[in-house]
């Protein structure tokens, strides 16, 4: 869109109206210029006066407000075209005095720059003349009613933060890497060898000594859902109001306790009560990380750090088989058992490490204590700048969640979260039975799964960097990964008629499909701004996951053991319809970002939280550092406003 057109110069006025500033909101005033011409009152009124809200401008020198009263400053727009064509020429020209700039009515109440020579849009020919004039004392036409009050006091001036060198920067995101991720990734290993382990338990003894029978064990897998749907709201509204750190803590000691008491079940009813407790338990976890992951990185580093802590997902799988294999040479006529010793051992480490969070996972940037207040300063600033907005000091806001429901992106992610769920659901907790029944044993069930789970963690941290350096790479990986699934569900759900060989290739392609999911975190995080908006999609996209996880377990009918045909053909199926939905998301957020440009009339930039600093809209480019973004840009107290991705001048979306 060109600086010509009336649609920028609408959008423009609309823009710069919304932005909040506390001490003067009703000091307004625009006049918004075209080349050859200007919007008269008839034509920018109604982008006038709207109630003030939150909103991000495009650049430090577009707009100033001043106390008419005390100081005027007078933009003159010096065109080469010639003398305006308009209502307001006699206005805008060179010769108009000052006093006739404030008889235009109530809807200009001062004066404000448009552009000044470092815009873009204006070419050096094009340039804005500054006047500042005292006014010592109200003329009659200047003491309109509609000027209203001038406050008495100006805006506090934001604090300054203070330059740093490259080795510095780099200094500190290694301090805070080395804090954050070892955390989030343990808790995350924990997560899932607690959520997973009823899988390993069920070749040693548990399905016999607490009496399963039919679709009992399904239920057993699934009833854990039901306890993290009914728990992923509200724990979402929680973990942007509660100190976050303390909060996991709480939830670990929580967990720990009750994977350790599941050793005591010797019936379905136990056991259907204690998982849905751990679902309860663990809902809080993946959200919780994910909110930590924004508030400490930039959005070309969430995605990498996204895919370390996953991948304790896979590790944890490797730990969790090399536990089982372990205990599992435990004779099931001791009085403990091998299924019992793992929950044991499992809830009682878990419980240990709550403390480890409890002590050394901060709440918020302001609040670490490795970082010195320079440190969380800048630390605090990147994210602003780079990431998606500050989560600090932050309220629920309604029509961020509304507004979350009202963008179609929500839709295509939550479709894709329960597509990618469906399969995961079942063949997380069936897996060592599908693998017995391809000719092995119990033990060497347990060690099969080893492999898979470094394939596992080798795609999921692969395509996290890969995504974290690629910005239009994220759809694009997401619909990739899950084409050998589909590949070899295929091939598995044939095996009755295949070598056992192509079966358990088929079963190892299947690998690659949770890596999935940490690209679809990553989309959220990175692409949706303001906190509730974010955390209302966190839990929509954790109701997707348990929604998926609650059906999939069900596919796997006991009357089709050990073949399980209707559980295949869905789980090909539905990844089938995650490469298709994953394409459609990634043209329409590039058409987003096409018509977000014609709009507004700048690029904006996918690496940045936006426009920042009173407006600019910044480039992190390859070979760029953040610490030289961060230390051009002063940032005003309006930047660390929560705003959502739909109002941010100059967001683009990560494709």
């Amino acid at each position: 869109m060109s600086y010509g057109s009336l649609p920028f110069w609408q959008n423009f006025c609309n823009g710069y109206n919304r932005r909040q500033e506390p001490s003067l909101q009703k000091d307004y005033v625009y006049f918004t210029l075209l080349h050859g011409h200007a919007l008269g009152p008839s034509v920018a009124k109604p982008y006038l006066e709207p109630e003030p809200t939150e909103w991000r401008g495009p650049h430090p020198d577009n707009l100033e407000f001043r106390q008419p009263s005390r100081r005027l400053i007078c933009e003159r727009y010096r065109s080469r075209r010639g003398t305006l064509q308009s209502p307001l020429a006699p206005l805008l020209s060179s010769s108009a005095p000052t006093s006739m700039l404030m008889k235009t009515g109530s809807w200009a109440r001062g004066a404000t720059r448009i552009y000044d020579e470092r815009s873009s849009l204006l070419d050096s020919s094009e340039r804005l003349h500054v006047v500042t004039e005292p006014v010592s004392e109200p003329s009659p036409i200047m003491a309109t009613p509609e000027l209203g009050p001038q406050p008495s006091t100006p805006a506090p001036a934001p604090e300054i933060h203070q330059s740093i060198n490259d080795a510095m920067a780099r200094r500190i995101v290694r301090k805070i890497d080395w804090r954050i991720i070892p955390l989030l990734f343990t808790t995350y290993l924990f997560n899932f060898m607690d959520k997973t382990i009823l899988s390993s338990a069920a070749v040693f003894g548990l399905k016999n000594d607490n009496h399963l029978v039919g679709q009992q064990y399904s239920w057993v897998s699934s009833v854990f859902y039901f306890g993290y749907f009914f728990w992923t709201y509200p724990t979402t509204l929680l973990i942007a109001r509660v100190p976050v750190g303390k909060y996991i803590a709480i939830n670990t000691f929580f967990w720990g306790a009750v994977v350790a008491l599941t050793a005591a079940c010797s019936s379905y009813g136990g056991l259907i009560t204690v998982r849905f407790l751990l679902g309860v338990a663990e809902a809080t976890i993946t959200p919780a990380l994910m909110f930590i992951t924004s508030t400490w990185y930039t959005r070309d580093e969430v995605p990498v750090r996204t895919g370390i802590w996953f991948a304790g997902n896979s590790i944890g799988g490797i730990v969790s088989s090399l536990l089982a294999y372990g205990l599992g040479h435990i004779a099931e006529t001791d009085k403990v058992g091998p299924w019992r010793a793992m929950f044991i051992l499992l809830g009682g480490a878990t419980f240990i490490w709550g403390f480890v969070i409890f002590f050394l996972l901060p709440d918020s940037i302001s609040k670490a204590k490795f970082l010195t207040p320079e440190e969380r300063q800048w630390a605090g600033d990147r994210v602003v700048i780079a990431g998606t907005g500050s989560t600090d000091k932050t309220v629920w806001k309604w029509d961020q969640m509304l507004e979350c429901l009202s963008d179609p992106k929500t839709w295509l992610i939550w479709s894709i979260t329960i597509l990618c769920q469906i399969p995961n659901g079942g063949t997380q907790n069936f897996a060592n039975l599908v693998i017995v029944s391809f000719g092995f044993t119990s033990l060497q069930s347990t060690l099969i799964n080893i492999p898979y789970s470094l394939i596992t963690a080798g795609f999921i941290f692969g395509t996290g960097w890969l995504a974290g350096r690629f910005r239009s790479l994220n759809c694009i990986l997401a619909a990739c990964i899950v084409i050998p699934p589909v590949v070899g569900s295929a091939l598995i759900g044939k095996r009755g008629s295949i070598p056992h060989g192509a079966s358990l290739f088929g079963y190892f392609c299947l690998s690659t499909g949770p890596a999935a999911l940490p690209l679809i975190l990553s989309l959220v995080q990175t692409n949706f701004r303001g906190v509730t908006k974010k955390m209302t999609m966190t839990a929509m996209v954790f109701i997707a996951y348990c929604a998926g996880n609650i059906a999939g377990p069900q596919l796997f009918k006991a009357s089709e053991a050990p073949l399980y045909g209707t559980a295949f053909q869905a789980i090909m199926i539905c990844y089938a319809l995650v490469i298709c939905l994953a394409l459609v998301l990634r043209f329409y957020l590039q058409f987003m970002n096409t018509r977000r440009v014609k709009e507004e009339g700048v690029d904006g930039s996918a690496g940045t939280s936006g426009a920042v600093g009173g407006g600019k809209v910044l480039d992190i480019t390859d070979g760029r550092p953040v610490m030289e973004v961060v230390n051009e840009v002063q940032l005003r107290p309006e930047d660390y406003e929560d705003v959502t991705d739909w109002k941010t001048f100059g967001f683009r979306y990560r494709l």
